[in-house]
């Protein structure tokens, strides 16, 4: 195995020593780059856990690009290739498209697990060029695509590893190449699962019907999934099985933002404690901010991060209210985040157009403009590799003491979308954004509730999950104001023309 271009700390390298001897248990020999047939029957899980900046996402890089190196093959939830009786098999999974995004920025293909379970069925012709993309086949003649599209395709697949983002850089909707979607019928190997402390008990059990080896990286000073009584899944493991990293590694400089999120460990700190500390950094350190306002400027592209949801509904009606957006339609440059894919079962061939090109559940959208069919919008979505596209929309904006949302515009079915100026702490976990705002009046009236989870008062695990989503800069908002905006909504930093691309879900 060659040697990995970081330097592990002592309890990175003991984690990464039980990882190998856990490989080598299970026929993967990482240190010699051999391996030896699946054993099905044998099971192995471990947990590796540790707070904010502590080094599991480079642990868990580290552990791909060995396992990669030794020659085990990765899967993912787009296209699985022909199976072979030798072939080991990886998959990196996260609970959520927005978590499973946060890794393949960072180098890593990850999937959701929702991909694992349900396979997408390619057509013969195109899963020879699928094949190809994998380096399973020879460079293969289609018709219906020319060289340059190939070309397209391939370097598209060697940045992204996705094949069906390389298939649309060619061209080729999802419709041409899916031609229908099957639940998986074996298990595979190897599952390496990042943010596990958002796993559920359904989720948990699923991961360990379809692979006889898992490993768990998680935070479990995070919030616990809903109706899972504060328990996560670490929690039912033997505790040999458990692995903790305590050294903090995120960032080279002393980061004030993780300073704050550690101090929540100390069970004698109190809301008041917590807030002079906030303080004192943001009178040290820049990268700490003690607002007396909500930015208006930097909700356009990070939410402000709030826990009730009355609050998030009410900010984001400032924040149109503000930049004078009228009620009955969008500004160019209005936030906007997936809430999902309304397509009825027949098309489910065409959510992989959507998520091809990035609009995935919880994926942040800037809106561009109508399309050029009633119900269309023309989007930037942020990340993506190819952002410009229009799509069948249905957008969704609430209102304060109304049941329902008032909905400015949409198509009949499509791509559903709630605004995205402010967003709560819980959907939050798994993103991260440069700059964070977070609402102090939310997390003190959790404080004032006295609520615990799992032994800690939730307060602190808001605050947690709040603090760690900024990576540069914290901004801690104490009063419920808005600032005048700068000027108004614009779409200059985003750079390039929409895409002519018009995704029809009428038929």
């Amino acid at each position: 195995m060659s040697v990995p271009s970081i330097t592990f700390s002592e309890d990175q390298a003991e984690a990464h020593d039980r990882i190998t001897q856990l490989m080598r248990g299970v026929g993967v020999d990482l240190d010699n780059g051999i391996l030896t047939p699946l054993v099905e029957e044998k099971q192995s899980i471990l947990g590796i856990t540790g707070k904010a900046g502590s080094g599991k996402t480079m642990l868990l890089a580290a552990v791909v690009k060995a396992l990669e190196e030794a020659g085990v093959e990765i899967v993912s939830g787009d296209y699985e290739g022909r199976k072979k009786k030798e072939r080991r098999t990886l998959a990196i999974l996260a609970p959520t498209n927005k978590a499973a995004s946060v890794l393949r920025m960072r180098g890593v293909p990850a999937t959701t697990i929702h991909r694992i379970l349900y396979s997408p069925v390619y057509d013969p012709e195109f899963e020879r060029v699928a094949e190809w993309l994998a380096g399973n086949a020879e460079r293969p003649e289609i018709e219906a695509l020319t060289d340059e599209a190939l070309e397209r395709a391939k370097a598209s697949y060697e940045l992204h590893k996705s094949v069906p983002g390389a298939l649309a850089a060619a061209g080729l909707r999802g419709s041409d190449f899916i031609t229908g979607w099957k639940r998986r019928e074996h298990p595979l190997d190897i599952g390496l699962v990042d943010e596990a402390s958002m796993l559920d008990d359904r989720q948990f059990d699923d991961l360990r019907d379809i692979f006889p080896t898992l490993m768990l990286f998680g935070d479990p000073a995070q919030l616990a999934p809903v109706n899972q009584s504060g328990k996560m899944v670490f929690d039912k493991l033997p505790e040999p099985a458990v692995m903790h990293l305590n050294r903090i590694h995120r960032q080279q400089n002393d980061s004030p933002i993780l300073d704050i999120a550690h101090a929540l460990a100390d069970p004698d700190l109190g809301f008041e404690d917590f807030e002079r500390l906030i303080e004192q950094k943001a009178r040290e350190d820049d990268r700490v901010v003690w607002g007396q306002r909500v930015e208006v400027d930097l909700m356009a592209r990070s939410p402000v991060l709030v826990w009730r949801n009355a609050t998030r509904i009410r900010l984001i009606n400032a924040f149109r209210s503000v930049y004078g957006a009228p009620e009955t339609e969008l500004l160019e440059g209005e936030p906007l985040i997936c809430d999902g894919i309304e397509l009825p079962l027949k098309h489910r061939k065409k959510r992989i157009d959507l998520e091809a090109r990035g609009l995935i559940k919880g994926a942040q959208v800037v809106y561009l403009g109508p399309g050029r069919k009633p119900g269309f919008s023309r989007l930037h979505v942020l990340g993506a590799e190819e952002p410009q596209v229009s799509a069948a929309s249905i957008v969704k904006i609430e209102k304060p003491d109304e049941e329902e949302p008032f909905i400015p515009f949409a198509a009949r079915m499509g791509a559903a979308f709630l605004h995205g100026a402010a967003v709560t702490i819980h959907k939050a976990q798994g993103s991260q954004w440069t700059d964070v705002q977070v609402f102090a009046p939310d997390i003190y009236a959790a404080a004032r509730m006295g609520r615990t989870e799992a032994g800690q008062p939730l307060w602190k695990r808001l605050a947690y999950v709040a603090v760690t989503r900024a990576s540069e800069r914290l901004y801690w908002v104490v009063r419920p104001r808005l600032s005048k905006p700068s000027g108004p909504l614009s779409v200059v930093d985003l750079g390039g023309t929409p895409a002519p691309l018009q995704m029809d879900f009428t038929d």
